[in-house]
């Protein structure tokens, strides 16, 4: 559902989108235009140039855009025939599509107008534009085909934004910048913890430090499913496909899916966990007493995502998803979906995401179900967040083909919106594959499913605490929690020995022992975000198991000894500060 304000702002951005192509028609008068509608965070137009323009062209169309904005008082609407909307548009086969479309379906062609440029527009722009459309900046280029298809001719994308004041878009440009600064990619090079290679197009590479990084989140995931009463569970990563078309994945996701042949069978490398666990509970029959049964699975799934969509950690071809799926009653739905919210929420905390956004997501036009069973689910989804007094939006035809789902964004430290965690309440696939269970009056009944996720991807997850925390993560996570530094060789024995106590204590510990400055080897862990620096000199060696502690961010806490040392890391990585 879009608000008032959101209606507003996209109007804003589409209206500036138009003000852009005015700008380009001005400069490029043989270019052609396509479309330029409203997106999150500003707008875009797709132009194909004569001549290529690069990034060194912006300043010069935002300086148009100025000059042309204080004649446009208001936009004025016009309808047009078919032959007289294809007469503005010369030899532009992309805006006679779109008008053959418009009046396939026997919509009304319409234009609108402002100062002297006018242009084929559904509608949607602010009032006022020479007073409303003061405060944008275009901020890139990019290739794109024409409606999406590589099939089509490759366009020239122009991005931009633009905000009703000033301080909402230099806010927004700060971000921009701050964004690139802690680009998970980039620090995910500089810290040398993983990489991607042209040989594996949307696959990661794990690298030591990524690895010692990621498995403490891993062995938190466990922990707390541990205490939550999830068991673990482990399925094949290729299944057949009559399985998928069973489920609905080959009507429904075919196109996202990789296939390989053996024994003259198809198998489908499963991009969802839970059709294995489905037949892990078909294994034997069950009783009303055992349920709720909570299984868990770190599983491994494969999506074919297209290439132009790929980004590091963010959009992967493969990656571990946190899947647990609870298997119960129908009266027992409600306190099970209100535990899981709170167990995402209260896992949410630690990572320090404390503004939690929820979406309540409906029925999609691509599902399976009846209606009844749907507004059912709808219905139970809805009272659990209602009972927990819980703000939420609803996004209306964004559940899953199989059921509604709650979805939680979480905004990071630069305020920043990613979607995470999901809870999707599913009455179909049980009765697809015939789940059963026998009721307390010995009949057969069938069970409920819930499917859920709390970091969704964990390679995901994982590229986002990268960007929340600018690679500088919390002692508990860092892949190297110390890092000693002997002042010169004839110190370096003795930081060995107290590297294999810190090592024996479960503190993730390193020597710098190359022939290095002490100054050189600070500046160097300070580069690599280490959390703790342990100098060792030669009045650390007289006193002892003495070290001189320094912190990343240049804080000096003096000579410390090592078991209070220890004790004091051991206390910080148990609390997760």
């Amino acid at each position: 559902m879009v608000t008032i304000e959101q209606e507003h702002l996209n109007n804003l951005r589409h209206s500036c989108a138009h003000l852009l192509a005015a700008a380009v028609m001005k400069l490029w008068p043989d270019t052609k235009r396509t479309i330029g509608p409203a997106i999150d965070d500003g707008f875009y137009f797709d132009f194909e140039f004569q001549k290529p323009i690069t990034e060194a062209d912006l300043p010069k169309i935002e300086a148009k855009m100025r000059e042309i904005l204080p004649s446009w008082a208001k936009f004025e609407r016009h309808e047009l025939s078919e032959q007289e909307a294809k007469k503005e548009y010369e030899n532009n086969i992309y805006k006679h599509e779109i008008i053959e479309e418009i009046t396939g379906k026997g919509e009304t062609i319409t234009f609108y107008k402002s100062g002297d440029y006018w242009d084929l527009c559904r509608g949607g722009h602010v009032d006022n534009p020479a007073h409303e459309l003061k405060h944008f900046k275009l901020l890139s280029l990019a290739g794109a085909y024409w409606r999406g298809s590589e099939k089509n001719q490759m366009l020239t994308r122009i991005y931009g934004t633009c905000f009703p004041t000033k301080d909402e878009l230099d806010k927004y440009l700060w971000q921009q910048e701050e964004a690139k600064k802690r680009d998970h990619k980039k620090i995910g090079r500089e810290l040398d913890l993983f990489s991607f290679h042209e040989e594996g197009p949307g696959f990661v590479f794990w690298h030591p430090k990524g690895l010692r990084m990621r498995q403490p989140l891993l062995n938190f995931w466990q922990e707390v499913h541990d205490k939550a009463g999830y068991e673990e569970v482990s399925t094949p990563i290729a299944l057949s496909d009559s399985l998928w078309k069973q489920s609905g994945h080959w009507q429904n996701y075919k196109d996202n899916m990789y296939f390989t042949k053996a024994d003259n069978k198809t198998y489908a490398l499963k991009p969802m966990n839970c059709p294995g666990m489905i037949l892990i509970y078909k294994n034997r029959p069950h009783s009303y007493r055992e349920l709720p049964i909570k299984w868990r699975e770190l599983g491994l799934v494969h999506r074919h995502e297209p290439s132009g969509t790929l980004n590091g950690l963010f959009r992967q071809r493969a990656f571990r998803q946190d899947d647990a799926h609870i298997f119960l009653r129908e009266d027992q739905i409600e306190k099970e979906v209100k535990e899981v919210i709170e167990l995402a929420l209260s896992v949410y905390k630690v990572f320090h995401f404390e503004n939690i956004q929820i979406e309540l997501s409906t029925r999609p036009a691509k599902s399976i179900g009846s209606d009844a069973v749907w507004e059912k689910a709808e219905s139970m989804l809805l009272k659990a967040l209602t009972d927990l007094k819980l703000d939420y939006k609803l996004n209306k035809g964004d559940g899953a083909f199989y059921g509604p789902k709650i979805d939680f964004h979480l905004q990071d430290s630069l305020g920043r919106l990613w979607q995470c965690g999901t809870i999707q309440l599913d009455f179909a696939m049980p009765e697809r594959f015939k789940l059963i269970y026998t009721d307390s009056d010995g009949k057969e009944k069938q069970p409920v499913m819930i499917h859920r996720a709390i970091f969704g991807s964990v390679h995901r997850f994982f590229g986002i605490l990268i960007e929340h925390y600018a690679g500088a993560f919390p002692l508990w996570l860092s892949p190297l929690q110390i890092l000693l530094i002997p002042i010169a060789d004839r110190h370096a024995e003795h930081a060995q020995g107290i590297f294999e106590k810190l090592r024996n204590a479960g503190i993730r510990a390193q020597v710098d022992d190359r022939s290095e400055s002490m100054q050189a080897k600070i500046r160097d862990a300070t580069l690599q975000k280490t959390p703790y620096m342990g100098i060792i000199g030669d009045k650390e060696m007289a006193g002892g198991d003495l070290l001189s502690i320094r912190t990343r961010e240049g804080k000096d806490l003096g000579q410390v000894k090592l078991n209070e040392l220890i004790s004091k890391l051991q206390e910080e990585i148990s609390l997760k500060k």
